[in-house]
């Protein structure tokens, strides 16, 4: 009895050599995941290189070495590598989630955000359960209108106020215009009086009766306004009601979410 317990031990030691040595690559893949674990994110990226160097394209060392790159911030070269952990239409539909997944929140971390978008879509297209992808898709959307909305009060504030510059211009020739036809008017007025008085004082000379005259004084004509430019558009206090109104539908939104703060991130497969 124990002579044949003895051989099976041995049989299975040779079975799992011989696997070891058919399959290099999945034992630097255990290495390189123990590296992993211990935050040696770095040692941990060699192994996973060195297990695609046997086997290129193979989908745990892919994706393990996508979330190495994460883990050591090396967000670019984890895009790359998510998507082809992504691409990869043999792998089941939770793997190719996962890859998904991980590949929105590199993009993410790019601030990628309408990549991102689409990547949890994905996500969520292959695993419509997963809440984290759920989460982490809302999230990203909220940033996107939140920018979206930003940049648009930005334009709205800039036309506002070249309007307001337009109207202060157009204001200012309008008043330098009417303060033109004040002065033509005054001097036409001069003359006539002066012409009238010369008149006067050839009839007294001649011996005639002064013709009833009136005071020659008349006001000069005014402008129809007052030379201030009338501002339209949004007022400030209105602009304060828009900002308060997206400040608070941001708010609620942030209720929703259960008040986290940035994206979910998950470094192992959890299939």
């Amino acid at each position: 009895m124990y002579k044949a317990l003895h051989i099976l031990l041995v049989m299975l030691f040779v079975a799992t050599g011989a696997a070891a040595q058919r399959m290099p690559e999945r034992a630097q893949v255990r290495k390189g995941t123990r590296e992993y674990h211990k935050g040696n994110y770095e040692e941990a990226i060699k192994r996973y290189g060195t297990a695609l160097t046997l086997a290129p394209g193979q989908f745990e060392a892919t994706y393990d070495l996508g979330n190495a790159l994460y883990k050591a911030e090396m967000y670019d070269r984890a895009e790359q590598t998510m998507m082809q952990a992504a691409a990869d239409t043999l792998r089941s539909d939770a793997e190719r989630a996962e890859a998904w997944y991980n590949l929105g929140n590199a993009r993410f971390k790019q601030q990628k955000y309408q990549e991102a978008l689409e990547s949890y879509r994905q996500s969520l297209r292959l695993n419509p359960d997963d809440m984290e992808a759920k989460y982490n898709y809302a999230y990203t959307k909220q940033l996107l209108d939140k920018n979206n909305q930003g940049g648009g009060g930005d334009n709205q504030q800039n036309q506002d106020q070249q309007n307001r510059q337009n109207q202060n211009q157009q204001g200012q020739q309008d008043q330098d215009k009417n303060q033109d036809q004040n002065q033509d008017q005054n001097q036409d007025q001069n003359q006539d009086q002066n012409q009238d008085q010369n008149q006067d004082q050839n009839q007294d000379k001649d011996g005639q009766q002064d013709p009833q005259q009136g005071d020659g004084q008349q006001d000069p004509q005014q402008g129809e306004g007052d030379g201030q430019p009338v501002e339209s558009g949004i007022s400030e206090q209105e602009q304060q009601q828009i900002l308060d109104a997206i400040q608070a539908q941001e708010d609620r939104t942030q209720e929703k979410l259960k008040e986290k703060q940035g994206v979910v991130v998950r470094g192992r497969k959890n299939w």
